[in-house]
């Protein structure tokens, strides 16, 4: 049974049965929205290049980070599948973010996903956004982020997942943002650590 998460709410990642998660994976979707206008039937939708990005850390220094460009972080524990330069057309996720939680280093305590326009539109040129964790044993989804409300920010700090109790729990973040990669995104990620 999947949480339709809403900004600032927390879910903890115990199976029901109280074992621990062993692997999740970080999906996130989106579609270019429709433009208006004449000149829009004829050119049809704006391609969108949204990035998904994972950032390592221990307290609050940055240690690693998996993006298109680093697709595995350095210890092996998070791996992205592939850059989506267009979106989706239909609800399935355009790029993912796989993370071992058992291979994840003691010392990283929050990995925390960003979602960045790469190609410099903003959020309202964008529709049906999410941001969801899936148990990778069991393709089940555990919780779902959704984008609302476009805007005029060009990045999002979606969710993170963070140790607490001897396990990991999921915060979504939902903090809207401006920059086109990662490291524009550093100082305002620096507020939710």
């Amino acid at each position: 049974m999947s949480v339709n998460l809403g900004k600032g709410q927390q879910v903890s990642l115990s199976k029901s049965d109280g074992s621990a998660l062993t692997s999740v994976r970080m999906g996130l979707g989106w579609q270019a929205a429709p433009r208006k206008g004449f000149l829009a039937k004829l050119t049809g939708p704006r391609e969108i290049d949204l990035d998904a990005s994972a950032l390592l850390f221990a307290g609050r220094e940055s240690v690693d980070v998996v993006y298109f460009q680093h697709l595995t972080s350095d210890d092996g524990s998070v791996r992205h599948t592939g850059d989506n330069l267009v979106g989706g057309a239909g609800s399935g996720d355009d790029e993912t973010i796989l993370v071992d939680l058992g291979r994840v280093p003691v010392h990283i305590d929050q990995i925390v996903f960003t979602v960045n326009s790469f190609t410099g539109q903003t959020f309202a040129e964008v529709q049906n956004a999410f941001c969801r964790l899936i148990d990778e044993t069991t393709g089940q989804e555990l919780a779902r982020y959704t984008l609302s409300g476009g805007g005029t920010y060009t990045a999002q700090i979606m969710a993170k997942l963070y140790r607490a109790g001897g396990g990991w729990q999921l915060k979504a973040i939902g903090e809207p943002a401006a920059g086109r990669t990662f490291q524009d995104l550093l100082p305002a990620v620096a507020a939710h650590l």
